[in-house]
C-alpha cells in the first residue's frame, strides 16, 4: 500500500487538471441555453446536440473531419511501413540518424511544419515553380483538402512509423529468412509474414493518427486558408470568438465519442485479422482463382521493390524537405513568407525578430512555462513510475493505463474545459491554468520513459547498500539517482520540447498579457505571412535539433523511443 501512495500525486493532478475540465465540458454540453451569461443548469438537455445534428453545415464538417482523419491514418500507414522497415534494417551506427529523421519533425512545432507545407504547395511555391518550369499550367494545390491532408500526414506520420517500428523490431528475423528460403519474394514476405505479425503495431498507429488528425485544427486553419473547415476549428471559433460554450462543448464531446468508436472499430477489425493471438485458427473466407492469384503475385513481386523505394523516399522527403524549405526561406530577401524563388541572402528577418520585444517576451513566457511543466511533471511522474513498476497493489496495470488516458482524448476538450474553469474561478491565474494543462499533456510521455528507466534499475545494488547500513534516502541519492540520471535527462528534454511547442490546447488559454511564442507564430501565420515567421520557425527547428543531439550524447535516439 505504501508504494501505491507514490502514484497519488499524479492521480490528484489528473483529477484537477484533466477530469475537472472534461467534466466541465460535459456539463456545458447538456445546457439548454447557449447564452453566455445564462445560469448553469443541472437538468441535462439535448438542445446543443440537436442543433449540431440538425444543421447541415455542422453535419458536413463533422463527417468531413472523420473522413479526413481516416484518410490521414491510411496515408500514414502506406508511407509508414517502408520507413519503419528501413529503420529496423539500419546498422547501429546509422540508426540514430534514421531516428533523427523521424524525431526532429515529431518534436518540431506543428505551426513550423505547416509553414513548410505552405512553401511546398503555395502558388509561387516549390511544386508550382517546378510545374511551370516544364511548361505546364500552374497547379492550385494550396487551400484545399489535399493540402490539409498532406499537412496532417506530414505532422502525424512519425507516430505511425514509431508504432510500427516497435513491433517490426521485435519480430523474429528467422521467419523472414525462412520465407525467403522457401522462395517467397518481397511482396509475398510482406503480405504473409511482416504485415500479419505487425498488425498490433498498425492498430496502435491507426488509432493514434486518426485521433490526432480528427482533433487537429492548426494545420487545417493554416494550410486550408479558411476554405476547409474541420470540427476543431468550429470548437475554437464557437468557444473563443462567438463564446457559445455549450455548442462548442457538445461538438467536443461528439468528437470524443467518435474517437472512442473509431478506436473500438479498429481494435475489433485487427482482432478479427489476428485470431492466433487468442489461440484461434484463422478462417479463410475468400480466395482468388489460382490463375488470377498467380498473375497478381507475379505483378506484385515485380513492382514491390520499386514501389517500396518510392514510398520510402516520399516519406523521408515529406518529413524533412518542408523543414529545409522553412530554413531557406528564413534567409530569403523576400517580404512574403511563401515565395519559393530565392531573391537574395539576408539576416534581416532574424534581426527583426531579435529587435521585437513581443517575440522575446513570448519566448521567455514559453521558456518559463516549459521549465515549470518539466519540473512538475518530473515531480509527479517519477514517484508514479516507482509505484507502477515496484508496487504490489491490485489494479496496478489498470492504473497505469488510466494515467496514459490524456494521450487518447481530444486536447481541445481539455483546453475548452480549462478555459471555462478559469472564467468561473477568476482567482486562478491564467499561467497556472496553462501550466496545469501542459503537465497533463507532458506527464504521460515522461511517465512512459521513466517507467522503463525504473524497470531497468539493478536492485541488487540497492540491497547491497541497505546491507551496509545505508538509509533509504541515502540509497536513493547515491545508488538510484545515478542510474536514473540518463533516463531523467532524456525525459526532461522530450517533455521540454513538447511543452515549448504546444499550440492546440494553449491557444484556448492565452490572453493579451500572457502569450506563448508558438501561439504568437500561429496567430501571425493565420493573418500575415511575413518572413519573420520563417525566421522564428527556423530557430525552433535548430533548438529541436540541438536538444536531440544532446539526448543522443546521453542515450542513442533509437533507444530513447524503445523505452
Amino acid at each position: 500500500m505504501g508504494s501505491g501512495l507514490l502514484a497519488l500525486p499524479y492521480g490528484v493532478w489528473l483529477l484537477a487538471a484533466f477530469a475537472a475540465p472534461l467534466g466541465a465540458v460535459m456539463l456545458l454540453s447538456v445546457q439548454e441555453s447557449s447564452e453566455m451569461f445564462a445560469p448553469l443548469s443541472l437538468l441535462p438537455s439535448g438542445a446543443q446536440y440537436a442543433e449540431l445534428v440538425g444543421d447541415p453545415f455542422y453535419r458536413r464538417v463533422f463527417l468531413n473531419t472523420l473522413l479526413l482523419g481516416a484518410g490521414v491514418a491510411a496515408a500514414s500507414a502506406i508511407l509508414g511501413y517502408p520507413l519503419a522497415l528501413w529503420l529496423t534494417r539500419l546498422s547501429p551506427r546509422w540508426k540514430p540518424i534514421g531516428f533523427a529523421i523521424v524525431l526532429v519533425p515529431l518534436l518540431t512545432n506543428v505551426v513550423v511544419r505547416s509553414l513548410g507545407i505552405i512553401l511546398l504547395l503555395a502558388p509561387r511555391g516549390v511544386i508550382a515553380s517546378l510545374v511551370e518550369g516544364i511548361g505546364l499550367p500552374r497547379p492550385e494545390l494550396l487551400f484545399g483538402w489535399f493540402a490539409v491532408g498532406l499537412a496532417l500526414t506530414q505532422v502525424f506520420l512519425p507516430f505511425m512509423v514509431l508504432a510500427l517500428y516497435d513491433v517490426l523490431e521485435g519480430q523474429e528475423k528467422r521467419l523472414e529468412e525462412a520465407a525467403t528460403g522457401l522462395g517467397a519474394g518481397p511482396a509475398a514476405r510482406f503480405w504473409r509474414v511482416t504485415l500479419p505479425l505487425s498488425l498490433p503495431g498498425l492498430r496502435a498507429g491507426l488509432i493514434i493518427t486518426f485521433l490526432l488528425a480528427s482533433e487537429s485544427y492548426v494545420s487545417a486553419a493554416l494550410v486550408g486558408g479558411r476554405k476547409v473547415w474541420v470540427s476543431g476549428m468550429i470548437v475554437l471559433k464557437e468557444g473563443l470568438e462567438i463564446m457559445n460554450y455549450p455548442l462548442a462543448a457538445a461538438l467536443a464531446i461528439l468528437m470524443l465519442a467518435a474517437g472512442v468508436m473509431a478506436t473500438l472499430l479498429i481494435s475489433r477489425v485487427v482482432t478479427l485479422l489476428t485470431p492466433w493471438v487468442a489461440g484461434r485458427a484463422p478462417r479463410v473466407t475468400f480466395s482468388l482463382p489460382p490463375m488470377l492469384r498467380r498473375i497478381l503475385f507475379a505483378v506484385a513481386e515485380a513492382v514491390a521493390p520499386i514501389v517500396s523505394r518510392v514510398l520510402l523516399v516520399t516519406a523521408i522527403l515529406l518529413l524533412v524537405f518542408p523543414l529545409l524549405l522553412v530554413a531557406v526561406a528564413s534567409v530569403n530577401d523576400s517580404p512574403q513568407a511563401t515565395v519559393a524563388q530565392f531573391l537574395g541572402f539576408t539576416w534581416r528577418w532574424y534581426a527583426m525578430v531579435l529587435d521585437n520585444p513581443r517575440y522575446l517576451d513570448d519566448a521567455f513566457t514559453s521558456l518559463q512555462l516549459a521549465l515549470a511543466c518539466v519540473a512538475v511533471s518530473l515531480a509527479i511522474a517519477l514517484p508514479a513510475a516507482f509505484a507502477l513498476v515496484r508496487g504490489g497493489f491490485a489494479g496496478r496495470e489498470t492504473l497505469g493505463a488510466l494515467y496514459m488516458l490524456p494521450l487518447a482524448l481530444p486536447g481541445i476538450a481539455i483546453g475548452l474545459g480549462m478555459l471555462r474553469l478559469l472564467q468561473w474561478f477568476t482567482a486562478l491565474p491564467p499561467f497556472l491554468g496553462i501550466l496545469a494543462v501542459h503537465v497533463v499533456l507532458v506527464a504521460p510521455f515522461m511517465l512512459a520513459l521513466l517507467r522503463a528507466s525504473v524497470a531497468q534499475l539493478d536492485r541488487s545494488l540497492e540491497e547491497a547498500a541497505g546491507g551496509l547500513g545505508a538509509t533509504p534516502a541515502r540509497i536513493f541519492r547515491r545508488v538510484i539517482l545515478p542510474q536514473l540520471g540518463p533516463g531523467i535527462a532524456v525525459a526532461c528534454v522530450i517533455g521540454f520540447l513538447i511543452s515549448f511547442g504546444e499550440v492546440t490546447v494553449t491557444a484556448f488559454l492565452t490572453t493579451a498579457r500572457l502569450q506563448t511564442l508558438p501561439v504568437r507564430i500561429y496567430a501571425e501565420a493565420s493573418f500575415s505571412l511575413e518572413n519573420t515567421v520563417n525566421a522564428i520557425s527556423t530557430i525552433f527547428i535548430l533548438m529541436t535539433v540541438a536538444l536531440l543531439l544532446l539526448v543522443n550524447r546521453v542515450m542513442p535516439l533509437d533507444r530513447v523511443w524503445r523505452r
